[in-house]
């Protein structure tokens, strides 16, 4: 080869796949950088995309029809229809969709193989990985999770990989996604299948929400094998404590329905945790972890699972027998610290809520669950219909509304005029990821609830919803369950109560702040501190003041009133009395609005607003 024919070789583009391989072998002992590698820069059209959506998707189509026997003719052909590598969502989505006749399978399959271990263009591996998103085989294990390492690959080679091997689709996953420290070594013995080490680091690694959401405690089960282990451990208690607190994260209302759906082996991990549950030390930890499990299986995500008849309710029983056992009713006995305080509370209230379910109501039932507070876990109202709770069965991006806007402010109850209520919200907000509303009416002796809206798509996909059915209840039984949840707070703690008891106070006489030119914002217990009152109001000057100016610009203050131990009722009247006797805003704290505003009117602002 003569050295312009050198230059010439040295000049053409890297595989993509050479490429990956190159930066792993120089990560330090083989392991991928945390949050995986950035494509190399490629010489790639520029400036407005001349196809729109629809052009490009059939551009991609027709590139593929009929197959093309190699790389080459491929990108030849992306290249004269206008297919760039910005285009790799829609190439991902075209392929996915395509009609591929059996004589062509095998075709497509070599095309994939090629493009994925050849492709030096973005648009061209997208293609490859795609295909073998339908057609690959074990043999494309390797491949795919070494170009899984690039960001913009990830999301594609983890589902082609899923349908291959869950194991290595967790594996890459969490090399990509995991982004503690806390969290490394465990990814490292995972990435490098060192499997003494698996166990050691699965039971040492900090499993609160901090540091584990559903989907990550979802993909370290996946990637540790976690039914295989407690199969080979039954006995090891760390493990099962392990594997109920994963379970938990996994159902956790913060975080997403599908993982906890999706994780092929759960049925077996809960079987071995239940199993071996009474081999556990009596500790508010695994209490509370126990206790959550059971507040799942009977109102949550874990009702979906595919459960053989029986069986969940069997896993109930279980645990309702254990729990009430003396040595796990005192678990968190002479807690000192306030956060073991909160959840000893938490579990002496709740304890008993999974096993003893109302009797049902034509079809619906209405269950208040408070998680966790380790966890700060919402209070949701949980809407059952016919046993399946309806928000994680039908949005799946968000918990259920509070008890505070469905029940106390009567949203659910049916009317004489159809009223649309929004069940649910995305933990993004309704602007970004949609909400989960119906429509409920009252029609004769029947309440109907129906014109169900909620975003298009299912959740972590491309796929359409289908249409939900309206449901009918005996109006009877319904305004009964409505009731009976309105008025049931035996979820509630006092500083809850006593928050709901001054938002009444303050619907009902509105003056007590509409004096001070104050509004009412959000009122409810601390989320950092649960054993707080929080009331927070709206001030711009008013006729109180002597000046009004600028009442779009108004400044948020928050009045924080710790628990002092006298029932709610009291503390609600002396919170309400204060409000009418002083200024609410010499004893509250600016915390929104802005800092120019809050200096124009004379308020300190918070340092960490």
């Amino acid at each position: 080869m003569s050295a312009r024919e050198e230059r010439d070789a040295l000049a053409l583009p890297l595989p993509l796949y050479d490429h990956a391989l190159h930066l792993l072998r120089e990560s330090p002992d083989g392991f991928p950088s945390r949050r995986g590698y950035r494509l190399p820069r490629q010489q790639s059209a520029t400036g407005e995309d001349p196809l729109s959506r629809r052009e490009a998707m059939d551009a991609v189509r027709e590139a593929f029809s009929p197959v093309p026997d190699d790389p080459a003719a491929l990108h030849r052909r992306f290249e004269r229809l206008g297919v760039q590598d910005r285009h790799r969502h829609l190439i991902r989505s075209a392929v996915a969709g395509l009609p591929l006749p059996t004589e062509q399978v095998e075709a497509a399959r070599t095309l994939g193989r090629r493009l994925t271990r050849t492709g030096t263009t973005a648009s061209a591996v997208t293609a490859g990985i795609a295909l073998l998103a339908r057609l690959g085989e074990p043999e494309d294990i390797p491949c795919l999770s070494v170009l899984g390492l690039f960001r913009e690959f990830t999301g594609l080679a983890v589902d082609a990989l899923d349908i291959l091997d869950s194991r290595s689709a967790a594996v890459l996953w969490l090399a990509v996604h995991a982004r503690h420290d806390e969290l490394k070594p465990l990814v490292h013995a995972l990435w490098t299948g060192n499997r003494r080490a698996v166990r050691a680091e699965l039971v040492a690694f900090p499993a609160s929400s901090r540091f584990v959401g559903s989907a990550a405690a979802r993909r370290i089960a996946e990637a540790s094998r976690l039914s295989d282990l407690l199969d080979r451990h039954a006995s090891d208690t760390e493990l099962l404590a392990r594997a109920g607190r994963l379970l938990v994260r996994m159902g956790c209302s913060r975080g997403e329905p599908a993982d906890l759906l999706a994780y092929r082996d759960v049925l077996g991990v809960y079987d071995g945790v239940v199993a071996g549950a009474g081999l556990l030390p009596p500790t508010l930890d695994n209490a509370a972890v126990l206790l959550s499990l059971a507040l799942d299986l009977s109102s949550g995500t874990g009702v979906l699972l595919d459960w053989p008849p029986g069986r969940r309710a069997e896993l109930l029983e279980s645990l309702g027998r254990l729990l009430a056992e003396p040595r796990w009713a005192r678990a968190g006995e002479g807690a000192s610290e306030a956060d073991q305080r909160l959840r000893a509370a938490w579990i002496r209230r709740t304890g008993r809520q999974p096993f003893e379910r109302p009797a049902a109501s034509g079809g619906l039932r209405i269950e208040v669950v408070a998680g966790d507070p380790a966890d700060r876990e919402p209070v949701e109202t949980r809407v059952l219909v016919d046993g399946r709770p309806v928000v994680p069965a039908v949005f799946g991006r968000g918990p259920a509304h509070s008890p505070e806007y469905l029940l106390d402010d009567g949203r659910l109850r049916a009317g004489a005029e159809p009223r649309e209520v929004q069940l649910a919200e995305a933990h993004c907000t309704e602007g970004c990821c949609g909400a989960l509303h119906v429509t409920i009416r009252r029609e004769a002796d029947q309440v109907v609830w129906e014109n169900w809206r909620r975003p298009r798509t299912v959740p972590g996909s491309r796929e359409p919803v289908p249409e939900l059915p309206a449901r009918r209840f005996d109006a009877s039984a319904y305004d009964a369950e409505i009731a009976r949840a309105e008025t049931d707070r035996s979820w509630s703690w006092p500083a809850r109560t006593t928050a709901r008891l001054i938002k009444a106070g303050l619907i009902g006489k509105p003056e007590l702040l509409s004096r001070w030119d104050a509004e009412r914002g959000w009122i409810g217990s601390g989320f950092d501190d649960p054993d707080t009152t929080v009331v927070t109001f709206w001030y711009a000057p008013g006729p109180a003041s002597g000046r009004p100016q600028r009442a779009d610009s108004p400044l948020q203050f928050r009045w924080v009133i710790p628990d002092d131990g006298t029932p709610p009722e009291v503390q609600a009247a002396t919170a309400l009395h204060r409000l009418a006797e002083e200024d609410p805003k010499s004893y509250a704290r600016v915390c929104g609005g802005s800092r120019e505003r809050a200096g124009e009117l004379g308020f300190p602002w918070p340092d960490s607003a």
